[in-house]
């Protein structure tokens, strides 16, 4: 019943006119601008929270459009860094030109993570959809090869070969792999990634268990109770926790800007409160802070892709108290 609702929601808002879409968005998106996403940076830095900074956009046409993408998160960085904020950057690699000139786009993904390592900054490469994946983790593996270890990926519970994914990555960079991981936005096919809620969150919590075991950095990325509730008793049996030194001997130095060995993610507008009681706890929150033109393209697939997104909508239209970002 929740589904059919969530789904119903989902298909009148994405008929409605682009302003609507924009005031729905509104929660979840920083803005247009990088001058948005710095005014909100600068106001939820006053609850302990850090950030990651996605520039909106993905698959691109031409690599002209990778070079708009390269250039602003130069401006990204800049800015970061200018203004004293703890934030990181979360690219996509197909707006890098990952899928139409491989060679050219791991050189401009390259460009920025060499950039970002000059100013000690980290960079999460997104996960797109099972077109993407082994490409991505392989630009990964690649750049650690280089010397650019501030660079890490996101992998997504729902999808069957996560486990083998994490125990390949556990092979090749050893603890310092950095991962986000996360139940996935895109509605994979049955025959490669799970579609049931709870099997997706079991899948999703079993990959938090593999990933704190082999001594990686884990970033929870889930606004879900029964993920959250299983990673804090996973980081428990660890002898993990706020304001304790990552006790693992298998795992990596410290790094600057992280927490002990991991953090929670939340995307920026969603269960406010939630992270706000985590951050209350101790343990580092880290808010997922999109900007850019793209903005309406990016409402709408959010809402295409995951029709669960829609019973959130319709709380925040209903009863916007309760979801403070």
């Amino acid at each position: 019943m929740v589904g059919l609702f969530s789904r119903t929601v989902v298909a009148a808002t994405v008929r409605m006119p682009k302003w609507f879409v924009g005031w729905v968005s509104r929660r979840y998106v920083a803005g247009s601008t990088l001058d948005d996403a710095l005014r909100i940076m600068k106001r939820l830095s006053s609850e302990g929270a850090c950030f990651t900074v996605d520039v909106l956009g993905e698959e691109i046409s031409n690599m002209d459009e990778a070079q708009f993408f390269l250039d602003e998160y130069v401006r990204v960085l800049q800015a970061i860094r200018s203004s004293n904020l703890d934030a990181n950057l979360s690219i996509k690699p197909t707006a890098f030109g990952l899928l139409i000139d491989k060679e050219k786009g791991m050189a401009n993904i390259e460009k920025l993570v060499r950039m970002a390592n000059e100013q000690n900054m980290f960079v999460r490469l997104d996960m797109e959809d099972h077109r993407v994946t082994t490409d991505t983790i392989q630009a990964v593996i690649d750049l650690h090869k280089q010397g650019l270890t501030n660079v890490g990926t996101v992998l997504q519970g729902r999808l069957f070969r996560t486990l083998d994914d994490i125990n390949y990555l556990e092979t090749e960079l050893g603890p310092a792999a950095d991962y986000r991981i996360c139940k996935g936005i895109y509605l994979e096919p049955e025959e490669i990634a799970y579609t049931g809620y709870q099997d997706i969150v079991d899948a999703t919590n079993a990959s938090i268990d593999r990933m704190l075991a082999a001594g990686a950095y884990c970033s929870i990325a889930s606004h879900d109770l029964p993920v959250i509730n299983h990673a804090t008793s996973a980081l428990e049996s660890f002898g993990m926790g706020p304001g304790i030194e990552d006790p693992r001997t298998n795992s990596g130095d410290a790094r600057d800007f992280k927490g002990p060995g991991y953090e929670f993610q939340m995307l920026l507008g969603v269960r406010g409160p939630l992270r706000r009681k985590l951050a209350a706890a101790g343990h580092r929150t880290r808010v997922y802070i999109p900007y850019g033109e793209k903005w309406y393209e990016y409402s709408i697939r959010r809402l295409k892709e995951n029709p669960t997104v829609g019973a959130q909508v319709a709380k925040a239209f209903l009863m916007p108290w309760t979801n403070r970002p």
